[in-house]
Order: C-alpha cells, then sequence, then structure tokens
C-alpha cells in the first residue's frame, strides 16, 4: 500500500499524485509540490489516502512543504505579473504580425519561467517573438501551442444546456469523440447543433453511448420484416429511447403503427428479400404478442378512491360482529331447531313465560315494524284459548273425560335426528 495524496494545480484541471512524505494534508489546503517543471503552488484535493502500489506511477514526486502565507503572498504578486505579460505578448504579436492567438500567460512559482498559451491553425515561426520577450522580463519564456479544447477549458463558459463546461468542471482528459456517435443516438448531423463552444464535438455526445449501443443490439434495424399483433410488415422508424418501432403493415401500408420492442417478433432484420415460402401465422396466434396494459388512472379516479378510503375510515365499527356461515350441514341444523322451538313455545299458557334460550348459532331476532289491522270480513277465527287445549289434551291420552267438540290441534312430531330417547311424540301439558 502507498500513501498518497491528490493536488489540482488548476481549477477544472487534471489531479495528480504525490507522495505525503508523512504529513498530514487536509482538502482545501495550498502545498508547495515539486513537479518536472521545477517547484509549483497547488490546492490539495484529496486528502491522506492508502491505495495499492498498481494504482500509481512510480516514483512518485514528494511533498515539499504546506503553503505558508508568505508562500500565499508569493502567488500573489505572480498573478499580478501574468496579467501585465499577457498585455506585453499581446502587444508584440501584433507588431510581429503573427497569425495566433493568445490564451493565457502562467508564471512559475519561484518566478524563473513564463508560460505562454496560443493557438493558431498552421505553424508559427515566433523566434523572433520569443527574443523580443525576453529581452522583456529577463527570464526563461517558453511558448506553447495548444487545440481548442485546452482553450475552452481555460478560458472557461456556459454551453449551450446552461452549464459551465464539462471540461473546465470535472473531466479531467478529453475523451474521443465521432460523429457515429451523433448518428447511434438519431441526432441532428447538422454541426450547429451537435457542436460546442470550442467548434468541436460536444464531449457530452459520449455520456448516454453505451445505453444507445445497448439498446441497438435489442431494438431491429430499419426495413425489418417483424411479425406483429395486427399482422405483418416492415420497420419504417426505430425510437431507441422508447424502445418502440413504427411498423407498415402490409394489410394497411399507408398508415404506419407503432408498437414496443417487446410486442414484435423479428423475422429478418435488416433490409433484404422476405424469406422464401414464409406463411404469416394466424391472427390469433399473433394477437398473442399484444402487450397488456392497465389503463392510466385519471386524477378523478385517484380522488374517488381516497374519498371512499376516507368515509370507511370514518364510519362506526359494529358492536358484535355477525358469526360466520358455517357448512350447508351446520346451516339445516339450524333450521330444524328454529322450527322445533316454534310449537313448543305456542303450547304454553299464556301466563307462564318460557325462558329465553338461544341456540349457540342463532343470530339475534330483530323488531319488526307492526302491521295496520286488516278488516273485520278478512280478520281470521279467534283461536283456541290455551286453557281448553291444557283440559283435552289428559283425555285424549288416558281415553276418560268428556271429548272436546272442537278439531283437535295437529300434534307436531320432532325429526326422528332430533328426538330424545324414550319420548313420546306430542309433548305433555305441565
Amino acid at each position: 500500500m502507498t500513501e498518497i495524496i491528490g493536488v489540482r494545480f488548476k481549477s477544472g484541471g487534471k489531479q495528480y499524485y504525490f507522495d505525503p512524505k508523512g504529513t498530514q494534508v487536509q482538502a482545501g489546503q495550498g502545498v508547495i509540490i515539486e513537479t518536472s517543471r521545477g517547484v509549483e503552488y497547488g490546492e490539495c484535493v484529496q486528502a491522506n489516502t492508502m491505495v495499492e502500489d498498481s494504482a500509481v506511477v512510480q516514483p512518485l514526486r514528494p511533498l515539499v512543504r504546506i503553503a505558508t502565507p508568505k508562500d500565499l503572498e508569493t502567488v500573489r504578486r505572480n498573478h499580478e505579473k501574468e496579467e501585465r505579460a499577457f498585455r506585453i505578448c499581446q502587444e508584440k504579436i501584433a507588431d510581429h504580425g503573427l497569425d495566433m492567438k493568445l490564451v493565457d500567460v502562467e508564471y512559475n512559482f519561484d518566478g524563473n519561467k513564463i508560460l505562454f498559451f496560443f493557438t493558431s491553425e498552421c505553424r508559427v515561426d515566433f523566434r523572433a517573438l520569443v527574443k523580443d520577450l525576453a529581452s522583456v522580463f529577463h527570464t526563461r519564456i517558453e511558448l506553447r501551442q495548444i487545440g481548442v479544447r485546452d482553450e475552452a477549458k481555460m478560458l472557461g463558459g456556459l454551453g449551450i444546456c446552461g452549464r459551465p463546461f464539462c471540461c473546465c468542471g470535472f473531466l479531467d482528459d478529453f475523451q474521443p469523440v465521432s460523429i457515429k456517435m451523433a448518428k447511434t443516438q438519431s441526432l441532428s448531423l447538422n454541426p450547429t447543433k451537435i457542436s460546442g463552444t470550442c467548434g468541436r464535438l460536444m464531449c457530452c455526445l459520449k455520456y448516454e453511448q453505451d445505453a444507445y449501443e445497448d439498446a441497438v443490439k435489442r431494438m431491429p434495424k430499419n426495413e425489418s420484416f417483424v411479425e406483429t399483433p395486427d399482422g405483418v410488415g416492415t420497420v419504417s422508424q426505430v425510437n431507441l429511447l422508447r424502445e418502440t418501432v413504427k411498423v407498415r403493415l402490409d394489410d394497411e401500408p399507408e398508415n404506419p403503427r407503432c408498437y414496443h420492442n417487446c410486442e414484435i417478433c423479428v423475422v429478418r432484420n435488416g433490409k433484404g428479400k422476405r424469406p422464401e415460402g414464409y406463411v404469416a401465422p394466424p391472427p390469433e396466434e399473433l394477437a398473442k404478442l399484444r402487450k397488456v396494459t392497465a389503463p392510466p388512472e385519471s386524477e378523478e379516479d385517484r380522488l374517488s378512491a381516497a374519498l371512499a378510503n376516507l368515509t370507511l375510515a370514518e364510519e362506526p365499527k359494529p358492536a358484535a360482529p355477525a358469526p360466520e356461515e358455517g357448512s350447508e350441514g351446520e346451516k339445516r341444523s339450524r333450521r330444524r331447531r328454529s322450527r322445533s322451538k316454534k310449537p313448543a313455545q305456542a303450547a304454553k299458557p299464556q301466563g307462564e313465560e318460557a325462558p329465553a334460550k338461544e341456540s349457540r348459532g342463532d343470530k339475534p331476532r330483530t323488531e319488526r315494524p307492526a302491521r295496520p289491522p286488516k278488516p273485520k270480513s278478512e280478520r281470521p277465527a279467534p283461536a283456541k284459548e290455551a286453557k281448553e287445549h291444557t283440559e283435552s289434551a289428559p283425555a285424549q291420552e288416558g281415553g276418560e273425560g268428556q271429548e272436546s267438540t272442537k278439531k283437535p290441534r295437529r300434534r307436531y312430531r320432532r325429526p326422528r335426528g332430533n328426538r330424545p330417547k324414550g319420548e313420546g311424540g306430542a309433548p305433555k301439558a305441565e
């Protein structure tokens, strides 16, 4: 394992790794670093970190020291000198009539070297310019030609998206971008729309290229012969982002239809002849390719559903839950018990009240509303008094006493399954 720190010399510049030599450095602190160009001032962007030996290139340049207030004052004076050197260099370029554009000037930390960065569309003979600059500054002069992308990175600015340049913000290295990426992403090939401020293809074309390449492998090509839920046809347009295709059906070539990638079956990928001897499947088989999707829920449906849930939550709960229904056998036994209970209550005298006993599975009784009185012509004959029934019952049993002139009440017989063992057919009166 190797201990390293990350240092950046310019805002938005590349990050370099150095050996801290056991010094604890915090992110944001200024440091003095020994580089190939001499002693330089930089800003620490990554504190002390342990990494694998294979992750860095040996040998690492050492850290000289953490920047002191005196070092910061030296950096400030160098920035003032850079502004003066920039003006002087522009005047010298105009005097010599050179076809070059000065971009930036950078002073070394020690002040013994000055770098001039410029751009040009052709080679420039600047030997005379170097002599004039050396006579003015009395130090070592170096002119370096850079590309338009490096120029945009140094100057900065806003892109067509409204954000700062990617190269000036977070990109350490420039990735190669080609016109093939714009074709794969189905973008307009107009240079003004796919080019950045620097005049080259936008770096952001590289960001989504892997996703588009993966979608191209799964989607059919144009002019492919496919099977759809509505029939067979030829692909006329492919949308890689939505993964949909437009198909010209053989039955309706003038009205292309849009299908999802999962709703089609590719018979021939790309342009070519239709397979020999191909027979289209029946409509029932093609209908199975259709993707079943739930209709989108409207805002009114969502509001009504939320209101119904709120109403159900506010309703009071019942005091006792109703008993659950049992099997068919339990229902029949409940009906039998309810039928056997009614005649037993009618046979008892009027003055005597029967104890209220409910079976285990009986439901609680509810009071019914009183019916209006019927006219006399429709009223039934008055029922027999309970006393007569009680007097006639012993005479019928033992054969003694005077027989009642009225018709005896029909005897009730319990079902065989519910008849108690050793009990007669008719209940005895008390």
